[in-house]
């Protein structure tokens, strides 16, 4: 993913290649979804009755060589846009000097890529984190992961969770590795600011490679959205949409419920420490770390300590309602909103705090008139990023939810094995609608023009 998403990002972000506003929107919409839906649209192009494919591409499919095929482009995108973040986020003037004796291809290869190393280490941890946790994918490919054993012990007849949190243990350093390695090459350097101003300046032209690389980028891209057009086509011509209703249960409104109290709890605690953060407090990459750490740990460790810790007679109320859901989202997510925050107020003038300070205004009066003011639209994009995360999460979910009360992409999981296919692939565009109006809020709120 690093390799392919790397060089993506610097097109995305730099390069002459047409259309690249749309590229990158259709090349980062499907990193939004939960990745077995990705699954279950390959299934419907290449399993055995698939619309191309056989015995050949089943078996290549339902393989490890299928699963880290998969991943691989389902993951590719946050690696492109964290690094075309971060390009977006260069000096300008770095650039212009390079570009007045140098090639475009030094200026990206001097400049631009040795520029991004904090973010590609961080893009690479995220992935890896994803990756070690992901249970929807392998699960539905057959292929033995480690997830999928923790995942047994707490299901089904096997109900075992002391074997479950033994099987945990040996994934601790691994998640100890992660944070030591983001802390050590990324650290603070990953809050880099970057914005769309960025893609305004003169785009570096590719010259003869641009014919070649425009359409490798574009191939990339289509390729990564395609199981999205399969699923699509699986839902219309099965009659899915017709059928969905009965199926559907409170699935939606228990995603979209559980994920926007817990967005807005993750909103209100990253205000608080993605200032912190932003403004070098006493303690605050502590607290940064913690949250990373939650979110790096793979999602069975997670998902083990949380039920070892609420299933107790004290919390069991709580336990078995959607509030399990909500602390879930929380625990792993909360790290999503404190970065997008403290990017958001690294922005800001810090001036202006000060001259509060210096006339009596005390902490949460600061952070009420003047903080939450002045990036108010910052702070609403980073609750809409921290309600996408929630409503894609599967791997924490499953492991816990309250019988009944299981979210869509759970209720998608759990149809798939007995429900019919077309039904299927119409809840899962369900959720992609979803993912959609959220996303499509999003850049409204973004690219909405400032009033003076």
């Amino acid at each position: 993913a690093v390799l392919l998403g790397a060089p993506m990002g610097v097109l995305i972000a730099r390069s002459d290649i047409p259309g690249r506003h749309v590229l990158w929107i259709l090349h980062a919409f499907p990193m939004f979804l939960p990745p077995f839906l990705l699954a279950l649209g390959w299934f419907q192009l290449f399993g055995q009755t698939g619309m191309l494919g056989g015995a050949i591409t089943a078996q290549l499919l339902f393989s490890e060589f299928g699963l880290i095929t998969l991943l691989v482009l389902i993951f590719t995108p946050i690696v492109s846009s964290l690094v075309a973040l971060a390009v977006l986020g260069i000096d300008a003037s770095l650039e212009e000097v390079a570009r007045t004796i140098a090639q475009p291809r030094h200026v990206i290869m001097r400049i631009l890529l040795p520029a991004t190393r904090p973010a590609l280490v961080l893009a690479a941890v995220v992935v890896f984190a994803l990756t070690i946790s992901e249970l929807g994918v392998p699960m539905f490919l057959r292929v033995d992961v480690f997830p999928a054993a923790v995942f047994a012990r707490l299901g089904g007849t096997s109900y075992a969770p002391g074997e479950a949190f033994a099987l945990a243990l040996p994934l601790l350093p691994v998640t100890l590795g992660l944070l030591a390695i983001e802390r050590r090459f990324a650290g603070a350097r990953a809050f880099a600011v970057a914005g769309l101003r960025g893609m305004s300046r003169s785009p570096l032209p590719l010259g003869r490679w641009r014919l070649m690389l425009s359409a490798a980028a574009w191939f990339v891209a289509i390729a990564g959205a395609l199981p999205i057009g399969a699923l699509a086509l699986r839902a219309a011509t099965g009659g899915g949409f017709a059928s969905v209703s009965q199926w559907l249960g409170r699935a939606p409104w228990t995603s979209l419920s559980t994920s926007v109290v817990a967005a807005t709890l993750i909103c209100a605690v990253s205000l608080v420490l993605g200032h912190a953060v932003a403004r070098r407090a006493r303690g605050a990459l502590i607290l940064d770390a913690i949250a990373l750490l939650a979110f790096v740990t793979p999602a069975s460790v997670l998902g083990v300590g949380l039920i070892a810790v609420w299933i107790g007679p004290a919390t069991r109320a709580l336990y078995g309602s959607v509030a399990i859901l909500i602390i879930g989202f929380i625990a792993r997510y909360t790290i999503v909103g404190i970065r997008a925050a403290t990017a958001v107020i690294l922005q800001s003038p810090v001036h202006l705090e000060e001259a509060a300070a210096v006339a009596g205004a005390g902490f949460w009066r600061r952070l009420t008139r003047i903080i939450l003011p002045a990036n108010l639209r910052g702070l609403t994009a980073t609750w809409l990023l921290a309600l996408i995360f929630c409503l894609r999460d599967f791997e924490t979910a499953v492991l816990y939810y309250p019988p009944g009360r299981e979210p869509l992409p759970v209720r998608i999981f759990t149809l798939e094995a007995n429900g019919p296919g077309s039904v299927v692939a119409a809840l899962a565009l369900i959720q992609v609608l979803l993912t959609a109006i959220v996303l499509g809020a999003g850049m409204l709120i973004v690219k909405r023009p400032r009033h003076p």
